[in-house]
């Protein structure tokens, strides 16, 4: 079974497509758009303390984990309600442990700084 017709493809000739004058401005506009927005330089301040640095990395990370946290915790919410529907034990205990986990992790941060004091 043939798929393409080779014999045909060679006798094509490719030709632009018609674009009129506002299409072409419009284009350039928004080439100029993207340049302007993506090529302009910005200056990064640091702080002058390192340590001020490492906080807010670390308060940033522990913000990205406690979000997780809390997209386990709304599945795992959602999994207890579904398996309580349907009658089934094993859901509902998968239910449990999602909950359990995303509480973990949406209080990591506390429950670090409780167990080192």
């Amino acid at each position: 079974m043939k798929l393409f017709n080779k014999t045909n493809m060679k006798n094509k000739e490719t030709r632009r497509l018609p674009m009129g004058k506002t299409s072409k401005r419009a284009l350039s506009a928004y080439a100029a758009l993207v340049l302007i927005l993506c090529c302009t330089t910005t200056t990064a301040f640091a702080a002058s303390d390192p340590l001020t640095v490492i906080n807010n990395l670390s308060e940033f990370i522990f913000g990205l984990i406690r979000a997780i946290g809390m997209i386990l915790l709304g599945f795992g919410i959602v999994q207890i309600g579904l398996s309580l529907k349907s009658h089934d034990p094993s859901q509902r205990a998968n239910g449990f442990l999602t909950l359990a986990g995303g509480v973990i992790i949406t209080f990591a941060k506390e429950i670090l700084t409780l167990i080192t004091g």
